[in-house]
């Protein structure tokens, strides 16, 4: 009975990883708190919120967020040290420069991402946080101080839990992308299996969508390891070159798709043969030996037809580039010291910044911030700091979530929580305690099993989380420590009505809905697109397939899924374009007439795409323009004109699914 009862409690249920991981992250609270102690700061629990914020499960995550946090923090101290001198003498100069700095860094970190990102929004509310302590402050050198400590502080929670990391380390970042690099290969044969042999069905493009969030999530992931690992950190030219080609295959696959749905008179066995090719691919032994014997039945002849032919070679183009990424792999896999030949150059994945919606949220926090310090000066309340840095860290770190009121709701949750438990403990028990090590002992159980609990609880892990960070604040472990009931209570509520502030604020000035994020992707996809077609494109065909993916994959938590739907097929049929318009720009033929074919080609999408949307009028006559033309040069003898006959007829089967878009919504294409 005692068995069962102890499996149903977080500790039973823990496993040695989690078990770890608690043991890691409460150890490192602990460590940097009691540091702080010793070097006798002022706050503290600032060291223990850092060591908790950067309690990552992989050594790149803790590294990458550690540098992050250092440099946000500085840049937010240095803001507020030159904020506070300046507004010293004039409330009104004061607020309008917080709210601003705050307002900046607000549509930094939406414009940017990763690590620029986490650190302009750490900036914006550690310049609060700092800012809003010191407005009594009249020496200007003492507020110097104060930003100083508060920096030193952070630095020693991040010591601290590096060095924990180092002691009690975690899965290895790079076993952790090997796997899902692996992981990948083997989804790209399922999901060309669901897209050329199965059925047309909604788990299609769940699965598109699910696929590509998945290789934009390993980019993160290659970050972490360059970070953590000497041997990927030589190798992130490799690694940037696998995502860019998983992602190539995804594009082959899709393309495959759109050739066969445009293919009534398919030749027998074509499906026997994709099925075989997808099996053999899947083997560990498969070589380029193997799938060579596989496609000889099928090899195009000079009289066959011209649709065969490119199909044929776009098929065998998925299967040698599927080989090499294992090949690449392996490589990796069987790491020795020797030099490999490069592989080819890829810049770094190319993401999409919704440069309207970063501004939006940028003045939404510099509206709520000035209105919030115009009460404070009206109202003369002695808790309005507290309640203004609230509504400025929530206003910073919810404005590029998807879902900022849920976020709200889960901060107002978790303040409510400390705001009583943190009461009890902090006048029941803490105020009974004169020995650090005695409060340890109590502290650290009560990490360890909040800890687990985030981990085995994945529907409340924010909340956990968010418990976790500001249980020192609320504790106010302090030195000398204070206990002051009315200051507690007074905060307390101030720190919520702020976070009620910010709430409200998010509905009032709502983030703008998924429907017109996608009207602003998909023009701004279109507008890149139109620069494909120019003779020199500012981006190089694998930037402009990742920007495609990037964008896809913003709106894939989406409820909307007519936004959705929209957004995944002007990203299918423009990436698929595009990748016809290169290969027609390395066309190459002795016979002037076919080069004035392919431009009539060319000059066509320009006729059709715009930034505004289709042009009506002109699709359906050039759809059946395309169609002439490929047939005309199907009759042709030379081997290069049956291959721009090919091309023809791909960018007619990638254009014609805007037929099929078009009767659902005109307004957005």
């Amino acid at each position: 009975m005692s068995d069962s009862l102890w499996r149903q409690t977080p500790w039973g249920k823990a496993n040695g990883g989690q078990w770890r991981y608690a043991l890691r992250n409460s150890l490192a609270m602990c460590l940097s708190l009691w540091l702080a102690f010793v070097l006798q700061l002022d706050s503290p629990y600032w060291a223990m919120t850092s060591a908790a914020v950067v309690s990552f499960p992989t050594v790149g995550g803790v590294i990458s967020k550690s540098l992050g946090r250092v440099v946000g923090s500085l840049i937010g101290a240095m803001a507020a040290v030159v904020i506070t001198g300046f507004g010293i003498s004039d409330p009104w100069l004061f607020s309008f420069l917080i709210a601003l700095w705050l307002g900046l860094c607000t549509y930094i970190s939406n414009h940017y991402q990763n690590n620029v990102s986490y650190a302009f929004a750490l900036a914006g509310y550690t310049a609060a946080i700092v800012a809003f302590s010191c407005v009594n402050v009249t020496d200007p050198h003492h507020i110097f101080d104060i930003a100083q400590a508060r920096v030193s502080e952070v630095i020693i929670g991040i010591l601290c839990g590096g060095l924990m990391m180092m002691i009690l380390p975690s899965t290895s970042d790079s076993e952790t992308l090997l796997q899902s690099l692996h992981k990948t290969q083997t989804r790209l044969l399922e999901h060309a299996q669901l897209l050329w042999l199965g059925e047309a069905n909604p788990d299609v493009r769940s699965a598109h969508e699910g696929l590509i969030g998945q290789i934009l999530t390993m980019n993160v992931l290659r970050i972490q390891a360059v970070w953590s690992h000497h041997r990927l950190r030589r190798h992130n030219k490799l690694l940037n070159f696998l995502l860019h080609r998983q992602l190539r295959l995804i594009s082959l696959i899709s393309s495959q798709r759109r050739m066969l749905h445009n293919w009534p008179e398919q030749p027998e066995g074509i499906q026997t043969l994709l099925a075989t090719l997808l099996a053999e691919l899947g083997k560990p032994e498969c070589d380029r030996y193997r799938i060579a014997r596989l496609l000889v039945p099928f090899v195009p002849t000079a009289g066959c037809d011209y649709r065969l032919r490119t199909f044929w070679l776009r098929l065998r183009h998925f299967c040698w580039s599927y080989l090499e990424c294992q090949r690449w792999l392996h490589r990796l896999e069987r790491y020795d010291d020797h030099e490999w030949p490069a592989p080819p150059r890829h810049s770094s994945l190319t993401s999409h910044i919704d440069s309207y919606e970063a501004a939006y949220n940028g003045g939404r926090t510099f509206l709520c911030v000035l209105l919030g310090c115009a009460f404070w000066i009206n109202s003369q309340w002695d808790a309005g700091g507290s309640a203004l840095t609230l509504l400025a860290i929530c206003c910073v770190l919810y404005s590029a979530t998807p879902a900022p009121a849920k976020g709200v709701n889960t901060m107002l949750k978790a303040i409510l929580l400390l705001s009583l438990i943190c009461f009890a403990v902090k006048f029941g028990l803490m105020i009974r305690i004169d020995d650090f090590w005695l409060f340890c002992a109590l502290l650290f159980p009560a990490l360890v099993t909040m800890q687990l609990c985030k981990l085995q609880q994945t529907r409340q892990a924010v909340l956990w989380g968010q418990l976790i960070v500001l249980l020192g604040s609320f504790l106010a472990i302090t030195n000398p420590p204070s206990y002051d009931y009315q200051q507690f209570i007074n905060g307390s509520i101030s720190q919520m009505l702020g976070v009620m502030v910010a709430g409200l604020a998010f509905q009032l000035l709502r983030p703008s809905s998924d429907r017109r994020k996608s009207r602003r992707i998909i023009r701004s996809l279109r507008r890149h697109f139109i620069d494909q077609l120019e003779p020199r494109p500012q981006q190089s065909e694998s930037q402009f397939e990742s920007l495609i993916y990037h964008c896809i994959s913003q709106l894939s938590q989406s409820q909307d899924q007519t936004a959705r739907l929209w957004v995944l097929r002007w990203g299918v049929v423009l990436l698929n374009c595009s990748h016809i318009v290169w290969q027609l720009r390395q066309w190459r033929d002795d016979d002037q007439p076919l080069y004035l074919v392919r431009d009539n080609c060319l000059r066509s999408l320009k006729g059709i795409l715009t930034e505004g949307g289709v042009q009506h009028d002109s699709l359906d006559q050039t759809l059946a323009e395309l169609q002439r033309i490929s047939h005309g040069l199907a009759r042709h003898q030379e081997i290069a004109a049956r291959d721009l006959a090919g091309m023809v007829w791909r960018l007619h089967s990638s254009l014609s699914q805007l037929q099929q878009a078009l009767p659902v919504e005109p307004g957005v294409a």
